[in-house]
């Protein structure tokens, strides 16, 4: 394992201007860093969720004109994609790492999984830490906090996974660029497996 932790240049990568040279900052900076946290938690997690995960590093493939403002690293139980399963991510923006479940908007089972979210509202509602995040869509950096969501407010969270084609769901937390930085490699692995342990029932009943 020669994860080395992720420094002020890491996250400066997301302000260098034009595709090829934020692309090649990727690269060369942050992808083996991706990969190396790929191979470190793909063991942990397959054996978490019972499911073999495998490692898919965003490669941003489909972009010609605007370089990607965040990156990842997901983990899905197909080695073929992830973007349909119910998976996990961790990734930078600019601002903040991301460690999230998702469940995004290719999903074909997304009603079925707003469903079972929604009959499991009370457990999800007590049992996700404050200081975690949701979201309802993963190209934007915004997300609000647990402890300032009503459980009406969760509940409509849940609805929209039901009935609106583009929702999404995200839960997890987020670390500031500056907090990550002083973190250094071993601190935030251990963050990293702690969120996973408790977002994992999000996975399990999904």
């Amino acid at each position: 394992m020669n994860f080395t932790g992720f420094t002020e240049d890491d996250f400066n990568v997301f302000t260098i201007d034009g595709l090829d040279a934020r692309m090649d900052a990727l690269k060369d900076k942050i992808r083996p860093k991706l990969n190396s946290l790929g191979e470190y938690f793909a063991p942990t997690l397959s054996v978490l969720t019972g499911d073999e995960m495998y490692i898919h590093v965003a490669k941003h493939a489909r972009r010609t004109v605007n370089p990607p403002k965040d990156t990842w690293v997901a983990f899905a139980s197909n080695p073929r994609g992830y973007k349909m399963l119910p998976h996990f991510q961790i990734g930078l923006w600019e601002t903040h790492l991301f460690i999230w479940f998702a469940v995004i908007y290719e999903s074909p089972q997304k009603q079925q999984i707003g469903e079972k979210l929604t009959k499991n509202i009370n457990k999800f509602y007590k049992e996700i830490p404050g200081n975690f995040c949701w979201s309802s869509d993963h190209t934007k950096p915004d997300a609000v906090k647990h402890s300032e969501l009503s459980k009406k407010e969760l509940i409509a969270l849940f609805q929209r996974m039901k009935t609106v084609k583009k929702s999404e769901i995200l839960c997890g937390l987020q670390i500031d660029r500056d907090t990550v930085v002083k973190m250094g490699p071993s601190m935030l692995l251990q963050e990293i497996d702690n969120v996973f342990r408790k977002i994992l029932p999000l996975y399990k009943m999904s």
